[in-house]
Formats: C-alpha cells, structure tokens, sequence
C-alpha cells in the first residue's frame, strides 16, 4: 500500500444524501453540485444512492498503485483508533446512522474494518462508464450470461459437494468457486461475508474443508482467504465469474434480505437462475437437487416464497416433474385454488 501522502491532490471520496421531501426523497450529490429535482420512490431511494455512488467511482478510475487510504489522509478520524493503516486499498461504502448519508472511499482493508456501518465493494461491481452520472443509474449484472454462469456453478457444487451440506455453506462455495482467481485461490473481505450474514460463520468453512472441496490459507480480521482443491471450477473465465458472483448476492428479479434463511435464500437463487423475464420452469428433481433438500423440502419452501409474495404463483405437474412460476410483478394473484397443481 502506498502512503497517502505520495499522491495527496488524488481524491476518491464520494457522497450523496436523501433528503426528505413531501412528494419523496430527493438525491442530493455535493459531488455534481446539483440537486435531483425528480422526486425518488422511497423503496428506490438506497438503490438511486448507491447506483450514483458507483457510477462516480467507474467514471473516476484511477491505477491501482496511485490509489491511497483517504482515511488515513484525513488522520483517520473515520473510525476508533487501531494499530494503522495496513492492507490492499479497497473500495469501502458507509452510511451513517439515519442512513440518509452514503460515503464511497478508497481505503485500506485495516480502516474499513475498523469503520462502523461499512462494507467493501467488490471492484468487479464497477466496469467503466461515460461521463455524467446525475439521474442515470447503471445497470446491474443480471443478464442471461450471469444467469448462465450461477446455473452452471450451482450444477457443479450439487455434484461436488456431499448431499448433506447445509444451505449457508452451498451459498459461501458459490461464492468462493466464482471469485476464485485462475489458480484457486479467493479471498473473501469481511464485508462481503457480513453482507451475507455470514461472518464468524467458521463452522461453514469446516463443512466445505470436511469434504475435501477446499482449505483455509488465512482467516485473520478482516477476511478470510482459501484454495479450492477440485480445479473443475475454474473452467469459466474469470470476468464473467466474477459478474455472476455480484449477481447471485441480489439475484434479480428474485433478490431477497440478506436476514431470510439461507434455505430461502438458495432457493429463490436457484429459481433467478432459471427465471427470463417474469417466468419460469425446471425439473422438481433439478431443483431440489440445486437446493440440496428433498423434492418435499423444496415444495415447502416453493410455497414461503408465495406466501411472502416473491413468487406470485408456482405449480407442479406430477407426470412431467416439471415445477413452473410467476413472478407478481407483471401477474396479478391467482384466485384461491389455483396457485398450485399437485
């Protein structure tokens, strides 16, 4: 890393701001010296924020040897003292209390951890853009081939991990087999695992070590670092690995908080992975054996997500096994008695 005052006129630090108004929130970025006179819907609001927050720092790209700890240029008065600054610099997102308030900053992995409401930003998530960030938010990874690549990982890791291997850990192999570099090896940054609701989770990690599938080369504060031992994962080219790695953590149109159960969670992944516009269908057998659960199992969690309303309706033909969906976006609740064919 280098020290930030080698490059001191270099600055990454963004921040936008949600401000109340009475027809809904308005996007406000010191940045473009503009306030965004179209009203946001409040559901969108952390959406619009970090999409813009994005957009600046692709627009803005700069060498990695020129990137500095900004945190520490500004006496790291972002977080309680520690022992210094000390890591790779990494894009790190914080909001404040009231989260109204997002910051993006360069800053090396030792501040970031240190720094209260922070995650870190996969760099994967920000592929170059034109100039010109206000009001435009850029598309999310989420297409067909993203979808392609999850399919086929999830296809892999039914057949290489045991059948009893929880859901928390298939989603944390997911994970690792995507981001891995072309020799195995992956590291995963304490923000990404505590995104996931997966941080401190080290009895995950011993299930995937117990089947041979990888082993743990470091997992001191704050991340943990690995190397998979079956090469059939890193058939796939790296970049799009790495897209579908940021996809499947909000699988559109099926993306879920990160406090639902795993099970669900892994779930409503498997079905984003089959799903094109507001619909979709596999095989029960393909998709139970995805999920790692029973066809039963996965009736059951078929119906949590109707009955949450992620999914609007699903049915099952027994003689063909093959499970369809819809989504509610575009599909109006069924009447009672017809959501379901068994």
């Amino acid at each position: 890393m280098r020290l930030a005052g080698a490059h001191a006129t270099v600055r990454r630090i963004w921040t936008v701001e949600l401000r109340s108004r009475a027809d809904g929130p308005r996007l406000v970025c010191p940045h473009c010296t503009v306030l965004h006179t179209r009203p946001l819907q409040a559901a969108s609001a952390r959406s619009a924020a970090l999409a813009h927050l994005a957009c600046h720092a692709s627009t803005d790209a700069l060498p990695g040897y020129l990137r500095t700890c900004q945190c520490r240029a500004r006496g790291c008065s972002w977080h309680p003292r520690h022992r210094g600054c000390a890591g790779p610099v990494l894009l790190a997102l914080t909001r404040d209390r009231s989260g109204r308030t997002w910051r993006l900053a360069d800053a090396c992995a030792a501040c970031a951890a240190a720094t209260s409401h922070t995650a870190i930003v996969p760099a994967t998530l920000l592929a170059p853009r034109r100039p010109g960030c206000a009001g435009r938010r850029p598309a999310p990874p989420g297409g067909p081939a993203e979808r392609t690549r999850v399919r086929e990982m999830l296809t892999y890791l039914a057949a290489a991990l045991p059948q009893f291997t929880s859901p928390a850990a298939r989603l944390l192999a997911l994970q690792c087999a995507l981001r891995a570099d072309t020799r195995g090896y992956v590291r995963l940054p304490g923000g990404l695992l505590r995104g996931m609701r997966l941080r401190g989770r080290s009895e995950l990690w011993e299930e995937l070590e117990h089947a041979g599938w990888l082993r743990r080369t470091a997992g001191k504060h704050p991340h943990i670092e690995a190397q998979l031992l079956d090469a059939a994962v890193l058939s796939q080219q790296p970049g799009s690995r790495a897209r579908a790695a940021h996809w499947a953590l909000r699988p559109a149109p099926l993306a879920l908080e990160a406090r639902r159960p795993p099970a669900v969670q892994l779930t409503a992944l498997a079905l984003a992975s089959h799903t094109s516009d507001d619909a979709g269908s596999t095989d029960m057998e393909v998709l139970a054996r995805l999920c790692g659960h029973s066809p039963h199992q996965t009736a059951q969690l078929l119906d949590r997500l109707k009955a949450t309303h992620t999914l609007a309706t699903w049915q099952h033909n027994r003689e063909t096994d093959e499970v369809s969906w819809h989504l509610p976006q575009q599909h109006p609740a069924a009447r009672p008695g017809e959501h379901r064919s068994h």
